[in-house]
């Protein structure tokens, strides 16, 4: 966790349950390690980011109900600019759009990035601002999907400017897998099934030349 995170999220009321926790002293060193300087993400947390095919956001509306939206996409929809901006195509969807209209009164955003095979998860804290395609073309023509099997319309683009982070612990987070994923995990044993059915094939050859009936078939 960085120091512009607890700073951020380690109010008064939360700091009492790390007194009574017995967790403060650890945390409000955290808190205060640093100035009020805003993080910036590393080469780590933008590859990670690249790599993702969706997140959550949460936004907050003038009701003070907080909202938590899922956003997916093929890998790279949503982009690190720099280390301090995101970039992602937002694509047309139920037309409820209540993540803009949170937006439109409080631009702060909570983001989850998952990566469910590793059991690694990034929290993101942010300010977001909608953009209109016609604002930024190159931007967005930039991130727009290219060959992405799913019907999809970009509406407009969302920029986050990122305030703090955090890489969580995999407690609890249980392995799960995109189809492409589970085709790299198995492409080993796949290739070593075709192997081992090759060389079964080869020895049945041998054998049926030699006259010698094949154990596995019955009949020995």
């Amino acid at each position: 966790m960085t120091s512009r995170f607890a700073q951020l999220l380690f109010t008064p009321d939360v700091q009492r349950h790390q007194d009574t926790a017995g967790s403060a002293r650890a945390y409000r060193r955290m808190a205060t390690a640093a100035g009020p300087a805003p993080d910036e993400l590393g080469e780590d947390e933008q590859e990670f980011i690249l790599e993702r095919e969706s997140f959550y956001i949460a936004s907050v509306n003038t009701a003070g109900w907080p909202y938590v939206q899922h956003r997916g996409g093929p890998p790279g929809f949503l982009q690190p600019l720099d280390g301090r901006t995101l970039a992602f195509a937002d694509f047309r969807g139920n037309r409820q759009y209540i993540t803009n209209g949170n937006l439109d009164s409080d631009d702060r955003v909570s983001m989850i990035f998952m990566d469910y095979p590793h059991r690694i998860r990034l929290k993101v804290l942010g300010h977001a601002r909608i953009v209109q395609l016609a604002e930024h073309p190159e931007l967005a023509e930039r991130l727009r999907p290219v060959d992405y099997d799913h019907p999809h319309i970009v509406e407009r683009l969302v920029l986050v400017t990122v305030e703090a982070f955090d890489w969580n612990c995999p407690q609890h987070i249980t392995p799960r897998y995109t189809l492409p994923e589970l085709h790299r995990a198995l492409d080993p044993i796949r290739a070593r099934m075709d192997e081992l059915e090759s060389d079964n094939t080869a020895l049945r050859k041998a054998l049926a030349e030699q006259g010698i009936t094949d154990p596995t078939r019955g009949g020995a």
